[in-house]
């Protein structure tokens, strides 16, 4: 078992206002509040812009995390863009997640690497970032997809969905057992899909790295959300 629970906070800047600019904004004060908080993942995940919104955001993203990692030693918030490993590149993100019927990890390895290779223009910060490993998360529902995704090579999967979720009812949670049997694998898995303080613990239990949420994290205060989440995981 690691050390510490690792927490992923994904994206959501519709969730804060109607209008784009107030949502935009909010977003980026939570972003921040996350790094300092000591989240270890923020996956960018604003599926609705443009490409050019995105990389936009991306980059203000990057560079607010980035300032607060120069700060203090102690901050290791690592930023992640849904899908686009081509914006990722360019506003030097740390890495991508990956839907399960996305590009292979394996493929944004050689993209990652291929990227930096004739590139004799870069700037010293890029050419750094560039020698870099990826992050890559990759969603997964089944342990089978997360057995798949190790072998291609992804930092880490996301299993969802544990519980069922208020806005989508719908839906057929896979339960602990399988997030249970998922674990078994060796590679850091981290439950999403209805997670909340009441059950955080019990995905803890069934073997998960951490946990991954929406709600969870841009609803409530994160320092608080995450103390309270650790502390159940050093009690067993």
């Amino acid at each position: 078992m690691p050390g510490r629970c690792v927490f992923y906070y994904i994206t959501d800047r519709t969730a804060f206002a109607p209008d784009e600019l107030t949502s935009r904004s909010r977003l980026l004060e939570k972003i921040a509040e996350a790094a300092r908080a000591n989240i270890d993942y923020i996956q960018l995940r604003e599926k609705d812009l443009s490409v050019r919104e995105l990389e936009s955001l991306a980059r203000d993203a990057v560079r607010i995390v980035g300032k607060l990692r120069n700060e203090s030693r102690e901050v290791r918030t690592r930023l992640l863009v849904n899908s686009r490993t081509d914006i990722a590149l360019s506003v030097h993100a740390d890495g991508v997640h990956l839907r399960s019927d996305d590009i292979s990890p394996e493929e944004v390895h050689t993209i990652w690497r291929k990227s930096c290779v004739g590139t004799a223009a870069v700037t010293a910060d890029k050419a750094h970032a560039l020698k870099e490993k990826p992050l890559i998360g990759i969603s997964c529902h089944t342990p089978e997809e997360v057995s798949a995704a190790k072998a291609n090579g992804a930092t880490f999967a996301v299993f969802a969905p544990v519980f069922e979720k208020k806005d989508a009812p719908d839906t057929h949670p896979a339960g602990l057992a399988q997030l249970h049997e998922a674990c078994k694998i060796h590679m850091p898995v981290l439950a999403l899909g209805g997670i909340t303080l009441a059950n955080a613990r019990s995905c803890l239990q069934a073997g998960a790295a951490g946990i991954a949420a929406i709600r969870l994290f841009q609803e409530n205060d994160i320092a608080e959300i995450v103390d309270s989440v650790q502390h159940a995981f050093t009690r067993y």
